[in-house]
């Protein structure tokens, strides 16, 4: 096995140890793996994360439900909202340039580790949304939808907040965002396919490591401290995003 096979592979774990753990977050790492470790060109990438993330989130969301962590009413809302987002945006990235996809991709990774970086405030979480609410909480999904198909992001670092906004706890917020993010990316993959190859092999295999990730990371939300785990990610994701941009400028 060569390193940067192995690397890739090591990277999925702490992917999916991301989702399961926070809901979102690690999965941004999951483009700039591929293309960088595994060679797909950021086209391939794009389309392939949504099956690595759609797929880890779906297991991990699994996870959180056995343990009463889903509010299926709240996430079905979100993701109806988001899904038609994701298909149009994977069907518009078709038509712009790889290395502005992979470009806005950077760009995107930069602001998620400031997200994530950033000191956590209070959450309403308990005290549901008004209508102004209630309509922030459905541009933020479209938004994410629109994030997802195009650049293949998850958007749970979007998502967890704006499902404290409406009303749920912090633990819910984290298993019903893995609901949003599988909806969004099925829908997502939909529209890039036909006009996109897959290493299937490759993408199907590191979407393995990264369900058994989400899976330990589901298990041990309980015992870690979220802020530092989230701290942590936020870090990596600010040194890589920050690489990326600055290989896209060099070029």
């Amino acid at each position: 096995m060569n390193v940067a096979l192995a690397a890739t592979l090591v990277a999925a774990v702490l992917i999916g140890l991301a989702l399961g753990a926070l809901g979102g977050g690690g999965s941004i790492l999951t483009v700039p793996v591929l293309v960088y470790l595994a060679g797909f060109t950021p086209s391939a990438a794009i389309a392939g994360s949504l099956v690595v993330v759609g797929v880890t989130a779906l297991s991990a969301m699994a996870a959180h439900s056995r343990q009463g962590r889903v509010d299926w009413r709240s996430g079905s809302l979100f993701a109806a909202v988001g899904v038609l987002g994701a298909y149009g945006g994977a069907r518009l990235s078709a038509y712009l340039p790889p290395a502005l996809l992979l470009g806005a991709f950077a760009l995107l990774m930069v602001v998620v580790a400031a997200l994530m970086l950033r000191p956590r405030r209070p959450s309403a979480a308990g005290h549901p949304a008004g209508r102004a609410g209630m309509l922030r909480v459905g541009l933020i999904g479209t938004a994410v939808g629109v994030t997802t198909g195009l650049l293949g992001a998850g958007g749970g670092f979007l998502i967890v907040p704006a499902l404290l906004l409406v009303g749920l706890d912090m633990s819910v917020a984290v298993g019903t965002s893995l609901l949003v993010i599988a909806a969004n990316c099925a829908a997502g993959l939909a529209g890039h396919l036909g006009h996109v190859d897959i290493d299937w092999a490759l993408t199907l295999g590191v979407t393995a490591l990264a369900v058994a990730g989400s899976v330990a990371g589901a298990r041990l939300v309980r015992h870690l401290d979220p802020d530092r785990l989230r701290r942590a990610f936020g870090a990596v994701v600010a040194v890589i995003g920050t690489a990326v941009l600055t290989a896209q400028f060099i070029h």
